[in-house]
């Protein structure tokens, strides 16, 4: 999977531009490497932009969404007009009514589907890091399924899937319980 996201220019100069922010626990997740792996798995080349740039990371210390702006204003000077979303796991459990997330990993179990919970990291040395807590198995093998949180919240989980049209985007997917 991390090699279909370092094959990708665009992908990695994203990535170059994320790390410079020095940020901790982070990677970029969502639909930058679902919808990169389900287009690459479909024959889409080059694989089209994602809606938005989602940049996780943690820290506890400093929950302000001033902070997360500022970090999207980063990004966006560096690689102007894209769709960066910076934002900080340890307040993420706020608007879901759950207990404080321990990290960005922890954080991505609670969200909706496995196939999103999975984020690439560059490291200093330019390798990937993977952070896929609930492991990529789904993601590669085009099975889109609610995490068990996301069974709590199946309503959702079905109007996000019919709003970004995945069955028609990805026709080989496959949806499961």
């Amino acid at each position: 999977m991390a090699n279909i996201i370092a094959q990708d220019p665009v992908g990695m100069e994203q990535l170059r531009a994320a790390r410079t922010l020095g940020l901790s626990d982070w990677c970029i997740a969502a639909g930058f490497v679902r919808n990169r792996v389900w287009d690459h798995l479909h024959g889409i080349f080059p694989p089209r932009p994602p809606a938005d740039i989602d940049v996780l990371y943690y820290d506890a210390d400093d929950l302000s969404k001033e902070t997360e702006a500022r970090y999207e204003a980063q990004l966006g000077a560096l690689l102007p007009g894209l769709p960066w979303q910076v934002r900080n796991q340890a307040r993420m459990h706020v608007w879901k009514g759950l207990p404080p997330h321990k990290s960005t990993p922890d954080a991505m179990t609670h969200w909706l589907e496995t196939v999103t919970a999975v984020g690439v990291r560059l490291e200093a040395d330019d390798s990937l890091t993977v952070i896929a807590p609930l492991g990529v198995d789904d993601l590669v093998n085009l099975c889109c399924r609610p995490t068990v949180f996301g069974r709590t919240q199946r309503g959702d989980y079905e109007r996000r899937i019919a709003q970004k049209r995945w069955r028609e985007l990805w026709p080989k997917v496959r949806f499961l319980d």
